[in-house]
């Protein structure tokens, strides 16, 4: 079944969260690359391929090997190629994006302040939030990712 654009369909809400988006990858303090490797593992979690697709790509342009990119979805078994901040990142990710299974654990939620401290942790979880949405829409009207056979 042919879904629509939701873009054209809802200009107004696409705007809203393109406003988002613009504030998430532009307004805060946490650094480019680490932005897209939080969208990149929400769309590996949700399944949204189209989004998938996009932040692989980005990662890979702002110079990321492929060889971290592909092991993302098992950063915690090669936790050597990633950061302090990359895995507190990762690990904020995973339990704000299944919410409905870890409902944000204090445990959780206190590891990541420590790393991040308030504003950043706040920050963070705008980003990990805003992915969430954009995925629940690309999914909802199938959006295509941009790879070809």
């Amino acid at each position: 079944m042919k879904r629509p654009n939701w873009f054209q369909v809802s200009g107004e809400g696409a705007k809203a969260l393109g406003a988002l988006h613009h504030y998430v990858t532009t307004g805060t303090d946490l650094p480019g690359e680490l932005i897209h490797l939080v969208f990149l593992r929400v769309s590996q979690i949700n399944g949204c391929a189209h989004c998938i697709d996009i932040h692989t790509r980005d990662l890979i342009k702002s110079g990321m090997s492929v060889d971290k990119v592909v092991l993302v979805p098992v950063w915690e078994e090669v936790s050597y190629l990633f950061s302090d901040e990359e895995r507190a990142a990762l690990a904020w990710t995973e339990e704000v994006t299944r919410i409905s299974e870890t409902h944000a654990s204090d445990g959780a939620y206190a590891a990541a302040l420590s790393f991040f401290g308030e504003k950043n942790l706040v920050e963070l979880t705008i980003v990990i939030a805003a992915m969430n949405a954009i995925n629940r829409m690309g999914i909802s009207f199938r959006m295509k990712p941009l790879a070809k056979a």
